[in-house]
């Protein structure tokens, strides 16, 4: 009785030490205009089949999130990034979304149709995946005016009051 009790209490501590973790957020520094890189390239479809590509968005900060439905982070972000959007979408920004379904249009679909989202949602493919170094969900990159990516939230749920303060500097920029 004294093991399973103890193995009850193990357990509860995992349990508790993980949904902590599920909450921890990436903070990201600003990286300084000279040190930045360009952003890698893409040519990806949204939603009604039109291609997209990374210089159309040249003149704008871009928040460019990799994301899956699967993703619980990535699902809890959706809600700030749709906040950032509507806060700063007027200032030449754009949130894209990029959603690396293994099912792609099949699961993304009834998903945006359920969650309506009002920035623009491509389909990734590897060769994306790879170009951004993703291994992981959720990874959100901010891109200056230029096309560089100014900071990177890599493998992880983002500080929201970071990200919101690193777009607050960066559309100052000119």
């Amino acid at each position: 009785m004294k093991a399973v009790t103890i193995r009850i209490a193990v357990l509860a501590l995992i349990s508790m030490a993980s949904a902590a973790a599920q909450y921890d957020t990436l903070s990201a520094p600003l990286q300084p205009a000279p040190e930045r890189t360009l952003a890698a390239d893409f040519a990806l479809h949204d939603l009604s089949g039109k291609t997209a590509n990374l210089k159309q968005y040249r003149g704008k900060v871009v928040l460019l999130d990799f994301w899956a439905t699967w993703c619980t982070g990535c699902k809890q972000e959706i809600p700030w990034f749709v906040e950032f959007q509507k806060k700063f979408g007027t200032k030449h920004f754009a949130v894209v979304g990029v959603s690396l379904d293994e099912d792609g249009w099949n699961v993304l679909r009834p998903f945006l149709k359920q969650h309506p989202v009002p920035y623009r949602m491509l389909l990734g493919d590897q060769a994306t995946a790879q170009n951004y170094g993703i291994e992981n969900m959720p990874n959100t990159f901010l891109i200056d005016r230029r096309g560089r990516v100014a900071a990177s939230y890599i493998a992880g749920l983002v500080d929201r009051d970071n990200v919101q303060a690193n777009l607050t500097a960066l559309l100052s920029e000119h």
